[in-house]
């Protein structure tokens, strides 16, 4: 009989869905934000006072383009170069904003908060979502849990690697790539991913030592694109 009783069961099925994206995008949050503290702590043994360091972290808030940069300059590398390889690593975030808008539909100041949370992992959790109400909640909850999370751990590194004196007497001042190929492991699970870093490793292995730095990263980064355009247009699937 047709009692209207059957709405409890599916607002709880919906509930217990939300939950489970909530869920998600915390731990993904909680994960990365760790990585916060090796940027602060790395920024400010390489030179950067704790004030530079969080401020980096308000404004870019790219994991990625924040180890290249610090990384270049601390190398001795030149704005320029610095400068350059962290825009072209922040591009990704651009064709994520560009996947996103149909589902977001952002308007007025979400346009702005959306454009800086759009990183790696709130569009991993968004995507994987089935539905928009549900993308949409994965995005935010992910986004705004990474950008408070790293932010915090920045500010943590930062006040712990002012304490910490010269780089080299911890075996700081190669940490940085360390931390940035943290970063960049997980997501090499294809063959396409796995090309372009053995490229860029080898491009940049011989380059260090006849170009200034800054720009064996460039170099890299313009063979690893060329090997992404001119890769076969089949799927690259994991048992190829």
């Amino acid at each position: 009989m047709a009692d209207g009783r059957s709405s409890p069961p599916d607002d709880a099925e919906g509930t217990a869905a939300r939950r489970a994206v909530v869920r998600q995008g915390l731990s993904g949050a909680g994960a990365t934000g760790l990585y916060g503290a090796s940027f602060g702590a790395l920024a400010v043994t390489s030179g950067w006072t704790v004030l530079q360091t969080c401020l980096l972290s308000l404004l870019l808030f790219s994991g990625g383009s924040q180890f290249a940069l610090i990384g270049i300059l601390g190398g001795g590398g030149t704005v320029g170069a610095a400068v350059a390889a962290s825009s072209l690593l922040g591009l990704r975030n651009a064709l994520y904003g560009l996947q996103l808008v149909p589902t977001m539909r952002p308007a007025g100041w979400r346009r702005f908060a959306m454009a800086q949370l759009t990183i790696d992992e709130s569009t991993a959790v968004a995507v994987a979502q089935p539905t928009p109400p549900r993308r949409r909640l994965g995005f935010w909850v992910t986004g705004l849990g990474v950008y408070v999370g790293w932010n915090l751990m920045t500010l943590v590194g930062a006040l712990a690697g002012s304490a910490l004196g010269d780089p080299k007497r911890f075996g700081l001042d190669a940490a940085a790539s360390a931390a940035f190929v943290a970063l960049l492991w997980p997501r090499l699970r294809a063959r396409q991913p796995v090309a372009i870093a053995v490229v860029g490793a080898v491009v940049t292995t011989v380059l260090v030592p006849v170009i200034p730095t800054g720009l064996p990263v460039l170099a890299a980064a313009f063979a690893g694109a060329l090997v992404a355009w001119f890769w076969p247009a089949r799927r690259d699937g994991a048992g190829e």
